[in-house]
């Protein structure tokens, strides 16, 4: 068994403890959280699990690293705070653990990631014998393994294309939605997420893996960027309200030009409400789903729709994120110590789950 400690007990964090616990090749040896009134509570109850799992969660982070985890699941965020993201990572690393996190996303393709996020990782490796590797859903599997994966059932593929198309109110990250996204906010409000040169900063990296595995010479990146305002003010169950006339629906594409053509596209279609934008695409049935359509011959579509923590998407998003994570878990602890990305990592089987009980 590899003893795993899973570092954050937010939205993915609780899922990486879900993950753990059910996975037969890991042993939950550790909960490392910040707020101090988390400390001494249960795993399984932080995870929201019915039963306990007899982990109390700490924040005696020296003390969970000297005893020398195998591995570690960082489930905290990097998002606005990425030094002391990468300052945790590289720790966790230099004692040795294999870790694995969506944190960070420079690092989701390593191989052109900047040298002041990649240096320190390759010295920790060098120095701790750990490994790294990071992904996620979108930046992740949904644009990385399934595209590939499915592009090999194609005879001729003209483009790939990976869409996330997702109400917003179902997340339960305000902070993230009003401010990072700008959704609620004036027409004006400078979003970071939706800067100029960002969307190619988190998702570029992913539109780099395909090319590589595809074998194609990339050219360019290019973004396109829309935006519409609420028509009318909306009510949320998560979020409260937001306003006529601010913001209520983001469009955008991250594109991987490839003969002077958008071939590798990464779009995304985010809205606060159904009725914002109700001409651009929407997922099935309103809340969110992924989808990978492939246009070549044959055409190939596939949407994937998960929930969990009842029946939220965002929260189904969130445990694909941990699955593939926590799932690479063992095969990185076989393989050497390194920087690893998706085309490194198999997607395997759930061997030794199928029928296995909930913790």
């Amino acid at each position: 068994m590899i003893s795993t400690v899973v570092w954050g007990t937010g939205n993915v964090g609780r899922a990486a403890i879900r993950a753990v616990a059910a996975h037969p090749a890991l042993d939950l040896a550790a909960v490392l959280v910040h707020n101090p009134d988390k400390v001494g509570r249960d795993a399984g109850e932080l995870a929201g699990l019915d039963g306990t799992l007899g982990v109390a969660a700490t924040d005696d982070i020296d003390a969970v690293l000297a005893a020398g985890p195998g591995a570690v699941v960082y489930a905290a965020s990097g998002d606005i705070r990425p030094d002391e993201a990468l300052a945790d990572i590289v720790r966790a690393i230099e004692a040795g653990a294999v870790v694995v996190t969506p944190a960070l996303y420079a690092l989701y393709d390593p191989t052109n990631a900047p040298a002041e996020l990649r240096d320190p990782v390759l010295a920790a490796i060098a120095a701790g014998g750990g490994s790294l590797f990071v992904s996620g859903v979108d930046p992740g599997w949904g644009n990385d393994v399934l595209p590939l994966l499915i592009s090999g059932l194609g005879t001729t593929v003209d483009a790939i294309r990976c869409q996330e198309i997702f109400d917003y109110s179902t997340y339960d990250q305000e902070d993230s939605v009003r401010n990072l996204v700008g959704m609620g906010q004036p027409m004006d409000y400078g979003a970071p997420m939706l800067w100029p040169e960002m969307p190619t900063m988190v998702w570029g990296g992913q539109i780099r893996l395909m090319a590589r595995a595809l074998g194609v010479e990339l050219e360019e990146i290019r973004e396109t960027m829309d935006r519409r305002a609420l028509e009318s003010t909306v009510r949320t169950s998560t979020m409260g309200e937001f306003a006529a006339g601010t913001q209520g629906a983001v469009r955008f594409e991250v594109q991987g030009i490839v003969e002077g053509e958008p071939r590798i596209v990464i779009e995304h279609v985010t809205r606060i409400h159904p009725s914002c934008a109700p001409d651009w695409p929407t997922p099935p049935d309103g809340a969110g789903a992924h989808r990978v359509v492939i246009e070549g011959r044959p055409r190939i579509e596939v949407t994937v729709e998960a929930t969990d923590e009842g029946e939220n998407r965002s929260a189904g998003g969130n445990a694909t994120a941990v699955g593939r994570l926590v799932g690479a878990i063992d095969w990185l602890v076989a393989a050497e110590p390194g920087l690893y990305d998706a085309l490194d990592i198999p997607l395997r089987p759930a061997v030794g789950k199928l029928g296995r009980k909930h913790a």
